[in-house]
């Protein structure tokens, strides 16, 4: 059975007090931990919606500051994306991306609207 994610991703007080180097770093490591997720078997993700126009400062809960739409096969599948926010160096792996944000994964399943 498929299952219906939302990535809830939100960023802390760290990458709010980073300098602008580290800051940088951290958005690098991002687009690792998002190719790295589209890149596990049985992971399509459907869409990234960006919050941080509309939504300023650091996200503890919800509102978010992105979210990752995905279908994925396995329960398995969504720890392991998960797991990249622990395992994702930034800058010379000193640290790893949960330092900078954080995630929660919602599953469900899709929504047909009947015709």
């Amino acid at each position: 059975m498929k299952h219906r994610v939302l990535f809830c991703c939100g960023i802390n007080q760290n990458f709010m007090n980073a300098t602008a180097d580290e800051a940088k770093q951290v958005w690098e490591a991002t687009r690792t931990l998002l190719q790295s997720i589209d890149g596990l078997p049985g992971v399509t993700i459907l869409g990234i919606m960006d919050d941080d126009r509309i939504q300023v400062g650091p996200s503890l809960a919800a509102p978010w500051t992105f979210y990752i739409m995905a279908d994925v096969e396995t329960y398995e599948a969504i720890v392991e994306a998960c797991n990249f926010f622990r395992t994702t160096p930034v800058g010379d792996g000193t640290y790893k991306l949960w330092k900078y944000c954080r995630v929660e994964a919602r599953i469900g399943r899709e929504l047909v609207v009947p015709e």
